[in-house]
C-alpha cells in the first residue's frame, strides 16, 4: 500500500522541480542552481546508497569511464538546459515538453538499439509530438515554418533529446540505481566546479533564494529517488513508469495555485502528449520474442531493474522508454 504512495511523491517533489526553479532563476544562474544542487545533494546521497543499496563500491567505481559520460549528460547537461530554459519559458511548458520524452526514447532505441514498436505505439509518438508542437507554437503551427519558437522552448528540447542519450546509455548499466546515481551526482560537482569558480557561482543572498535551493537539493534530488527506488522493490517497472505522467498535471496544479492560468492550447497539448504517452508505454510495445533478453538499466535514468529475459525484460525496457523526467536524474528523470 506504500508503494503508490511513495511514487505519487517522487513525482511531486519532480514536478516542484519545475515550478520552485522557474522561481529560482529569476536571480540565480542555471550554473549556480545546477553546482550547488548537487554539490549539496552529493553527500547525503552517497550516505543514503550505501544505507539502502550496500552496493560493492569498488565494482560501481569500475564503471567510471560510463558514468563520468552519463554525469555530463545527465546531471550536467540536462540540468543546465533545464534551469536556462526555465529564464524563458513557463513551468508548465517545460513539462509538457518534457513529458514527451518517453516517446523520444522509443524514437532512440528503434534508431540505435535495433527496438521495435507497434502502429499504435508510432500513432502514440504522433500524438506526443502534435501535443508538443501545439505547445512551442502556442497553437500556430504556421509557426514552425518561420521558426518563430521561444528560446526556453528551444532549449527544452535540447534537454530532452541529452536526456534521451543519457537513458539509452544508461539502459546496459547494471549497477545499484542509487549508487550509481549518487555517483553520478558527486563527478557533476568535481567537473562543474572550475566552472563555478570561472563564472563566480554564487550562494543565495535572499531567504527567498535559499529555500529555493533547499528544495531542489533535498526534494527532487535526495527524497525522490528514495521513494522512487523504494517504490520499485515491490512495483513492477511498468507501471511505476506510467506515474511520470503525473509530472505533467502535478506542474500545472500547483501552477494554478499559484494564481498562473492555463491556456486551451496548453491544455490540449497536455491531453496529447499524456495520451501519447500511454499508447507508446501501455499498447505500443509489442510482445517480446521467446529468447529475448532485452538489456534494463540500474541508473537514475531509467528505474528498471536487471531481469532474466523474456516478456519481463521486456517490461523492463518498456519502463527505461517511459521514465523520462528528472527524471530522474532521476529520473527516474530527473527532472
Amino acid at each position: 500500500m506504500k508503494a503508490p504512495l511513495y511514487l505519487v511523491l517522487a513525482t511531486l517533489f519532480w514536478s516542484g522541480n519545475f515550478v520552485v526553479g522557474q522561481a529560482a532563476v529569476a536571480s540565480m544562474s542555471p550554473l549556480d542552481l545546477t553546482f550547488w544542487r548537487w554539490t549539496l545533494a552529493a553527500l547525503p546521497l552517497l550516505a543514503l546508497a550505501h544505507v539502502v543499496e550496500k552496493p560493492d563500491w569498488r565494482a560501481v567505481l569500475r564503471r567510471w569511464p560510463v558514468l563520468l559520460l552519463l554525469s555530463a549528460l545527465g546531471m550536467s547537461g540536462y540540468t543546465l538546459l533545464l534551469y536556462g530554459a526555465l529564464g524563458f519559458t513557463s513551468a508548465v511548458n517545460a513539462s509538457l515538453i518534457t513529458a514527451a520524452n518517453p516517446a523520444l526514447i522509443v524514437v532512440l532505441a528503434v534508431l540505435f538499439l535495433g527496438e521495435r514498436t507497434t502502429r499504435l505505439g508510432w500513432l502514440g509518438i504522433g500524438l506526443g509530438l502534435l501535443g508538443v508542437l501545439l505547445v512551442l507554437t502556442q497553437g500556430r503551427l504556421e509557426r514552425i515554418l518561420s521558426l518563430s519558437i521561444n528560446t526556453g522552448e528551444l532549449l527544452m528540447i535540447g534537454a530532452i533529446l541529452v536526456w534521451g542519450c543519457y537513458t539509452i546509455i544508461a539502459r546496459r548499466l547494471a549497477l545499484p540505481p542509487i549508487a550509481a546515481t549518487a555517483v553520478q551526482v558527486a563527478m557533476a560537482s568535481v567537473t562543474l566546479a572550475p566552472l563555478a569558480l570561472a563564472f563566480h557561482a554564487r550562494l543565495p543572498d535572499t531567504p527567498a533564494e535559499a529555500w529555493s535551493l533547499a528544495y531542489i537539493a533535498v526534494f527532487p534530488s535526495l527524497g525522490a529517488y528514495l521513494f522512487w527506488n523504494l517504490a520499485l522493490r515491490t512495483t513492477p517497472p511498468g507501471t511505476a513508469g506510467n506515474y511520470l505522467n503525473l509530472m505533467v498535471v502535478f506542474t500545472a496544479a500547483i501552477t494554478v495555485a499559484l494564481g498562473t492560468a492555463l491556456t486551451v492550447v496548453q491544455i490540449l497539448g497536455g491531453i496529447l502528449v499524456i495520451a501519447g504517452v500511454l499508447l507508446t508505454g501501455l499498447r505500443g510495445q509489442p510482445r517480446a520474442l521467446p529468447l529475448t533478453a532485452a538489456p534494463a538499466t540500474a541508473s537514475s535514468a531509467s528505474p528498471a531493474r536487471q531481469d532474466d529475459g523474456g516478456s519481463t525484460a521486456r517490461r523492463a525496457a518498456t519502463s527505461a522508454r517511459a521514465a523520462a523526467s528528472e527524471p530522474r536524474s532521476g529520473h527516474a528523470t530527473d527532472t
